[in-house]
Order: C-alpha cells, then sequence, then structure tokens
C-alpha cells in the first residue's frame, strides 16, 4: 500500500468552497483503479493549509492510473482555482506500526 500525501495551501476566505469541491471530486478518486480511499485533514495552526491523503495499491495506479486520466484533469479543475501554489506531494509507505 502506498500512501500520497499532499501539503495544499488554499486562498484564505474559501476554504469552504474548497472542501465542497473536494467532495465533488471524491467520486473521481472513488472509481480510480487502485485507490483504497481518500480525506483532507485541515491544520488547526494554519486554518488554509490542508492535507491531502491518499491511499493506492501501487504507486503506478496513482502516477500512470489516475494522472494521466480525465478523472484527474477533472480533479484539478475542481480544485485548482482554490491554491494559493502548487500542491507538494510525496507517496510514502509504511516502515514501522506499533499499534
Amino acid at each position: 500500500m502506498i500512501l500520497e500525501i499532499a501539503l495544499l495551501e488554499i486562498t484564505p476566505g474559501k476554504e469552504a468552497e474548497f472542501e465542497q469541491a473536494f467532495v465533488k471530486a471524491g467520486p473521481l478518486f472513488q472509481r480510480a483503479k487502485g485507490c483504497r480511499g481518500m480525506e483532507i485533514q485541515r491544520s488547526i495552526e494554519h486554518p488554509s493549509r490542508y492535507r491531502l491523503f491518499v491511499s493506492w495499491e501501487t504507486l503506478e495506479d496513482h502516477m500512470v492510473g489516475f494522472r494521466e486520466s480525465e478523472d484527474f484533469q477533472g480533479w484539478r479543475a475542481l480544485v485548482s482555482p482554490y491554491f494559493v501554489k502548487p500542491p507538494e506531494v510525496e507517496h510514502t509507505q509504511l516502515a514501522v506500526k506499533n499499534f
């Protein structure tokens, strides 16, 4: 399992609109091959900062299957108007889980 983590900086005052767009984008991810879940979490200290977490079966499911799809273009059309700057994206794999 691969975890995609993205830092999203949203235009101040547009957070509610961004969250609504994020909800609309859910089906685009839900039908993507290998996508197992997605959520955003909002920073308490920096209310215009979000972290996107998407679980993928493989890195290729994200980087090839989704990123090269029309659904990715739809995702970007819905949410990118709210970005202050391009998202910072990284992929992680579980190294250790204690409990």
